[in-house]
């Protein structure tokens, strides 16, 4: 675990302060966005290399600290975000700036412009403090180079992927707020492993210009953050329509148990126990809750694979092509085997794609929310591989919702021993405001994000 005595909770703490909390103070006068960065630096410096979650410090960040500060004094407000630190995933452009993707294909390059998902938040006034790790490209595994990102509750265990550096800042106190991406679960597990709340929003729902792609037809931008409503707020600033929040009963909320993923072998003795419990809080809380099949969700990731493969490897045939030898040995297996996928099979997921979206949105005649683990055990050792062995793995739940591009979000559920566990709730396409009122309700009856001992 992370020894790091100085970091205890303590009355004048901010490490752990909402983003409402955060701005009540910047306005009251109390705290100063200088004051909330400062104390991200030293927690940058005194959690690293422990967590290898920060690959980049952007240089100019306290000259935006004290630009926010003055900003507020002089009442130019912009808003929930103005002051606000967030952390972008090191593939999304962040202008002056380098961006690595995790690997060693390439240099680092300097950005010359904002992707568009960073551009909304400098205009709300956020904070961009600094560039996340995540597995190389956000495919394969963590370059050996680089490494993984390691997790807060235990520095044994990775943090996920491919959104591990993201999450792993939020959930460690360094920031409330984070962007990352998911091509087949990659803000959904990572947050789950970590503890925090992580959405994939509705398929183009949040810009993915400039985000270097993985797979055109199944990449996602997203937020993540400590609670629903931190999240609530990103998302509207990064999608530019609004997502507010209000006190949720989850009385005669009807909440369908997907049995593939409930009932998979797959789940640890303390995931499926955990997810007992949770089903008998959430009805005792006047949900209404039963089990839905959709057949279909035992082909979704094998049919994912065959849609993502080809797509990354021609993503990636100039990278490939100039140097091979600079991608993780894993990787380059991956991306190479995507050569071999044959179009037949590519428009044959495709097209089992729709029929998937079609079967899971008929289900949301009869329910509100679709309820899974969000994984079937807590963080691992290392990044699992992306393999085809029968195994479904830490994508058993996450992987359907990039295929039908529904929204989906990770919510906390409670802990194995020191490990976080996770809660998957998924609603009808275009329904993200929808799924974060009744997740708003949900973590209200599960309880909020618990802080890493740091011990």
């Amino acid at each position: 675990m992370i020894a790091s005595p100085d970091f205890r909770e303590t009355e004048n703490d901010t490490a752990f302060l909402s983003v409402s909390e955060l701005g009540a103070r910047y306005r009251s006068g109390e705290l100063s966005p200088v004051d909330v960065l400062a104390q991200a630096l030293e927690r940058i410096e005194a959690l690293e290399p422990s967590l290898n979650a920060v690959v980049h410090t952007i240089p100019d960040v306290m000259g935006q600290a004290e630009r926010c500060a003055a900003e507020l004094r002089s009442n130019r407000d912009l808003g929930p975000l103005h002051g606000i630190p967030v952390a972008i995933k090191d593939l999304i452009e962040v202008r002056g700036s380098p961006t690595g993707f995790g690997s060693r294909v390439r240099p680092p390059a300097i950005a010359s412009e904002d992707a568009e998902l960073v551009r909304r938040l400098r205009e709300a006034g956020a904070i961009i403090l600094c560039k996340t790790n995540l597995l190389e490209y956000a495919y394969g595994i963590a370059h050996p180079d680089i490494g993984q990102t390691n997790n807060p509750h235990d520095t044994g265990r990775t943090s996920g992927g491919s959104s591990g550096g993201s999450a792993a800042v939020v959930a460690a106190g360094i920031v409330p707020l984070a962007v990352g991406t998911d091509t087949g679960g990659s803000i959904r597990i990572p947050a789950s492993y970590c503890g925090i709340v992580g959405l994939k929003p509705s398929f183009g729902l949040v810009s993915v210009d400039g985000v270097f792609p993985l797979s055109q037809t199944l990449d996602h931008a997203g937020p993540l953050a400590r609670n629903v409503a931190d999240t609530a707020i990103l998302l509207e600033y990064l999608s530019g329509k609004p997502f507010p929040l209000s006190p949720q009963s989850l009385e005669g909320v009807r909440i369908g148990v997907l049995s593939y993923h409930a009932d998979s072998r797959e789940l640890t003795a303390a995931v499926a126990e955990n997810l007992a419990q949770t089903i008998a809080a959430l009805k005792a809380s006047g949900a209404i809750v039963e089990s839905i099949d959709i057949p279909m969700l035992a082909s979704a990731n094998s049919e994912l694979r065959k849609i993502i493969r080809p797509e990354a490897s021609l993503i990636h045939r100039e990278l490939h092509a100039e140097n091979p030898a600079g991608y993780a040995p894993r990787t380059r297996s991956q991306i190479e085997g995507g050569f071999t996928v044959s179009a037949v099979d590519h428009l044959a997921a495709q097209d089992f794609r729709l029929r998937l979206r079609q079967a899971v949105e008929a289900s949301f005649a009869d329910v509100d929310v679709l309820l899974s683990p969000s994984v079937p055990f807590p963080a691992p050792v290392e990044d699992p591989e992306f393999t085809e062995d029968g195994e479904e793995g830490e994508m058993l739940s996450s992987g359907f919702a990039n295929m039908t591009g529904q929204p989906s979000i990770s919510l906390p559920c409670g802990m194995d021993g020191r490990l976080p566990l996770g809660l998957q709730l998924t609603a009808a396409l275009g329904a993200d405001g929808k799924l974060l009122q009744i997740a708003h309700g949900v973590e209200a009856v599960l309880g909020a994000y618990r802080r890493p001992s740091f011990e």
